[in-house]
């Protein structure tokens, strides 16, 4: 027969973290959310560590380039969905990696030649008025001078002469050479009052732009996830059909991080793509696999595979039904103090460090929470970066209110069908493992994100804890009956829309 687990798999939901001594450091400004996302050995460090303990998900509904590039402005890191082919998921890479810590690949170009049409066309299409004139029209052409929106009146001048008769000429063109600091840079630009600085290679080509706009927001935003080259980080998923193409593809366009995107990572397939990953490249990319819901299963993958780290997660998505199509699954709050524990007896017994990750089975703050006070050394969420405006799907209108959609990587939406057939048959499931949904807007990342981070730091604070590593190591967590799980909420009250009662109010 059967094994039966005797333990009850359970939920975030099911547990509080309790108070502990809470001295004078303990405050917000000392902590520190700095983790590790790439496997390191005892008394050394990791690779690869993150600046807030935050990944958005591998889906075609979340992750795109315009909120890997703010995710990683705050400190995180978004991983670009593999459910595409090869060559649009590189190009979604190489845009992130386009933007440097002030500094900027131009996105247009002109050649001298070019009609000043061309050049309203441009300022109409992207809202930038400042165009770098190269001999090919490219982003890393010889750099010929450049082109502003006040050069020319667009309602006077002829717009079929060409732009060398309008532009400014690099010799009267304020420039600095490429390898100048940022600092530089921008001393350069104060002391000419110039808004845009080109900068230029020994040959004379144009290699970044930067913006004194670009420069205060650098300034205003310390935790920035960057690259040894002043670039966003940012991570892309694989799957083990086609990672022998579309892995060199992904390490060549600049991706930090590679991560396995399957429902079910306990599999003889994702070794196998790991470990050939692992003899082309080394320690060269940092690679991550998964979902698992068992210690045994980590071990697997750890020890077999190669990993740098492991994601931990089945069933437990907003949109995902893998657990009422297939009865496959765990309680996220068991699957991680599951696997938790397998890679704290690894590190006792080799060592080595192996971070993981809680992927799914957030519902709010709380339980993210939870997730890194139970040992997860970050998190990855869906549904939380789905509702915000730099998630790649259009915004709708239903019933007077912003929505967006959302959808799994299992849904037939999706078409993902290699993700839930490891290594097998490539043709079509007949059921679905994943929904397609709506939800609200709240926003952008850099305003929901800050409240999301001063729970968790407040929390940590209560809890006598300045890093990640010393809350999970110290937090002290009790299972929640449901009447005190009821005694938490608000009662005995009647609660009320303020906005609909300062109209009643005001008449």
């Amino acid at each position: 027969m059967a094994q039966i687990i005797k333990d009850i798999s359970r939920t975030f939901s099911e547990y509080l973290i309790l108070p502990g001594l809470s001295k004078k450091k303990n405050t917000v400004e000392n902590v520190n959310l700095g983790t590790p996302i790439c496997k390191f050995k005892k008394g050394k460090k990791s690779r690869l560590t993150m600046n807030i303990p935050i990944m958005s998900a591998c889906m075609q509904s979340v992750s795109g380039p315009d909120l890997a590039i703010e995710l990683a402005r705050q400190g995180g890191m978004s991983c670009i969905f593999c459910s595409q082919p090869i060559e649009s998921q590189v190009e979604m890479v190489k845009k992130v990696k386009r933007h440097k810590a002030g500094f900027v690949t131009s996105t247009i170009n002109l050649k001298p030649s070019d009609p000043l049409l061309k050049a309203i066309r441009f300022i109409k299409e992207t809202g930038h008025s400042t165009m770098p004139v190269t001999d090919d029209g490219s982003d890393s052409g010889k750099f010929l001078g450049i082109l502003t929106d006040k050069d020319f009146w667009e309602y006077e001048d002829n717009l079929n002469n060409p732009v060398k008769n309008y532009m400014t000429p690099v010799e009267r063109v304020i420039w600095g050479k490429d390898g100048i600091s940022l600092k530089q840079a921008n001393a350069l630009l104060h002391k000419h009052k110039k808004q845009c600085l080109p900068i230029l290679n020994k040959k004379g080509n144009l290699t970044h732009l930067v913006f004194t706009k670009d420069f205060v927001d650098h300034q205003n935003h310390p935790d920035e996830l960057l690259d040894n080259e002043k670039r966003f980080v940012v991570a892309a998923g694989i799957n083990t059909h086609d990672y022998r193409e579309r892995v060199p593809a992904l390490v060549e366009a600049g991706a930090n991080v590679l991560c396995f995107d399957s429902s079910d990572g306990y599999t003889e397939f994702q070794k196998e793509a790991a470990l050939w990953v692992r003899k082309k490249y080394g320690k060269k990319v940092v690679m991550g696999g998964g979902n698992v819901v068992s210690g045994k299963a980590f071990n697997y993958l750890v020890k077999e595979a190669d990993l740098d780290f492991v994601k931990i997660g089945i069933g437990g998505g907003s949109i995902c039904i893998t657990r009422e199509q297939k009865g496959i699954g765990r309680g996220q709050a068991s699957a991680v103090m599951d696997v938790v524990e397998a890679r704290n007896q690894y590190f006792k017994k080799t060592g080595t460090y192996i971070p993981v990750c809680s992927d799914g089975g957030l519902i709010n703050d709380t339980q993210l929470i939870l997730a890194l006070a139970m040992g997860a050394d970050f998190v990855m969420m869906g549904r939380y970066f789905a509702m915000t405006f730099e998630s790649p799907t259009k915004k709708i209108s239903i019933k007077d209110k912003l929505y967006k959609p959302y959808w799994g990587e299992g849904s037939n939406r999706a078409k993902n069908w290699k993700r839930y057939s490891e290594g097998g048959s490539k043709n079509k499931l007949e059921f679905e493992e994943g929904v397609d949904a709506y939800v609200p807007i709240v926003g952008s990342v850099k305003e929901v994100l800050p409240l999301t981070l001063s729970k968790l730091k407040s929390t940590m604070c209560n809890t006598g804890t300045t890093t990640l590593q010393s809350f999970s190591k110290n937090a002290l967590i009790t299972l929640v009956s449901e009447q005190s799980f009821i005694e938490g909420g608000t009662s005995s009250v009647v609660t009320f829309d303020q906005t609909r009662l300062d109209q009643d109010y005001l008449g």
